[in-house]
């Protein structure tokens, strides 16, 4: 292939990825994405399943959007194969959404000491934290702080309001 032609799909490939939600801010019709981590299996899973139930609730109760965005819940399971979450499943959570640029806030464990060591990770990427409120009130105030923030900014706009 000629030297321009791979120059130029190079950056319209650049282009497509700065317009997803992370530094590059988020385009109209791009994704923003809440993770709930909460045990789904085991002892403590009614109140995990309440949680992310609660959260998808709201989701869809906005129309899966707000403002020009798409609006996502992902629920990940912080239970381990014994069905009690753990330090280290908690920990995975919480990195596997640093790892995702759609993400605009972590929504923590029904647990406060599971709660202790997701924030910081999640923090440290600048994704809001919220922990302590069921499903809807934190998926309604990530609404919110994107819908009276810069909606193409959505990460800096929840982690201002909520971080």
């Amino acid at each position: 292939m000629p030297r321009l032609p791979m120059i130029v799909v190079a950056c319209l490939l650049g282009a497509v990825f700065a317009a997803g939600c992370g530094e590059g801010g988020a385009g109209e019709g791009a994704r923003v994405t809440v993770y709930v981590s909460a045990p789904l299996r085991g002892p403590e899973a009614s109140a995990g399943k309440r949680l992310c139930a609660g959260a998808r609730a709201e989701a869809a109760k906005a129309g899966g959007r707000v403002e020009d965005l798409r609006l996502a819940v992902v629920c990940l399971d912080a239970a381990d194969g014994a069905g009690g979450w753990t330090l280290a499943q908690v920990g995975a959570n919480a990195r596997r959404a640093t790892e995702d640029s759609s993400a605009v806030a972590y929504v923590g464990e029904p647990d406060p000491r599971a709660r202790k060591q997701s924030r910081p990770i999640v923090a440290a990427a600048e994704i809001a934290a919220i922990g302590g409120v069921s499903g809807e009130e934190a998926v309604a105030s990530v609404i919110a702080a994107i819908r009276d923030g810069d909606a193409s900014e959505p990460r800096d706009a929840v982690f201002q309001a909520e971080g």
